[in-house]
């Protein structure tokens, strides 16, 4: 057999050799995690992607929820397509108002609900010479001397301008026995008979006109507060009956110009 001669391992060797071992170790390891973490993005961002699917389907499943209940109250409330271009349009009709709400208080405006609307009715103030702010500060300052319950949804000026006191979804004490189902109209005037100057009259006409759109009503629904209280108001409408008469006949013929 021949002779091996042995090969005699140093300190120094042996030491290099653990250490490259350790590096090579180390080195795996070091590789090994970063495939772990290369698959845990991957994991993450297929999660990720995962949720947004599923997070996108849930929104537009409820979009459309809501989307459907929109077209299914149209449905129900009657606005078909075309009615809803009526009421498009019935706004672009809507004369110049000036909404000043009264504050919210028992004696003219105590907020409660108005669910239906069947009739308008014309007003006059029985305030000579008064203003259409004047009116609306009487029935304001109501709400804290209480002497009496008094407003209505508009007040109509000598000069034609038109303030709004109430929203349209609230009552007015106006009629008495209406006061749930109608909306009233206040006219200021300057003369003693009570006529109303022509600024006035055509205002009225405008607003009447687009509250009878919006609501769906006709020239027929429109009632003087004397109508149905037996009250001398509108004091002109009511003494000449003829006026009254050519005042609707008025309202249709401007209503079917438009």
């Amino acid at each position: 057999m021949p002779y091996r001669r042995k090969v005699e391992e140093y300190p120094s060797d042996r030491r290099i050799k653990r250490e490259n071992q350790g590096r090579r170790r180390a080195s795996a390891a070091a590789k090994a995690r970063r495939r772990r973490r290369k698959r845990q993005r991957l994991l993450a961002g297929a999660f990720l992607v995962a949720g947004v699917i599923v997070v996108g389907g849930l929104l537009g499943t409820l979009l459309w929820k809501v989307v459907g209940r929109f077209r299914d109250a149209d449905v129900l409330s009657g606005n078909t397509r075309e009615e809803r271009e009526l009421i498009r349009e019935n706004d672009t009709k809507k004369p110049l108002i000036k909404e000043e709400f009264l504050t919210v208080n028992p004696y003219s405006r105590p907020a409660e609900p108005l669910t239906e609307v069947r009739n308008i009715f014309i007003h006059y103030t029985a305030n000579k010479d008064t203003s259409a702010e004047q009116n609306r500060s009487y029935f304001e300052n109501l709400g804290i001397t209480g002497e009496r319950s008094a407003s209505a949804h508009f007040v109509i000026g000598y000069e034609g301008e038109i303030i709004q006191c109430l929203p349209l979804d609230e009552i007015a004490y106006a009629v008495k026995t209406r006061n749930y189902d109608s909306i009233s109209i206040e006219c200021c005037f300057v003369d003693e008979n009570g006529k109303f100057t022509d600024a006035t009259y055509q205002s009225l006409l405008q607003l009447t006109a687009w509250l009878l759109r919006e609501y769906k009503l006709t020239p027929n629904d429109v009632l003087r507060h004397y109508d149905v209280g037996g009250k001398k108001c509108p004091l002109y409408f009511v003494e000449h009956e003829d006026s009254w008469e050519q005042f609707r006949q008025d309202l249709t013929d401007y209503i079917m110009e438009e």
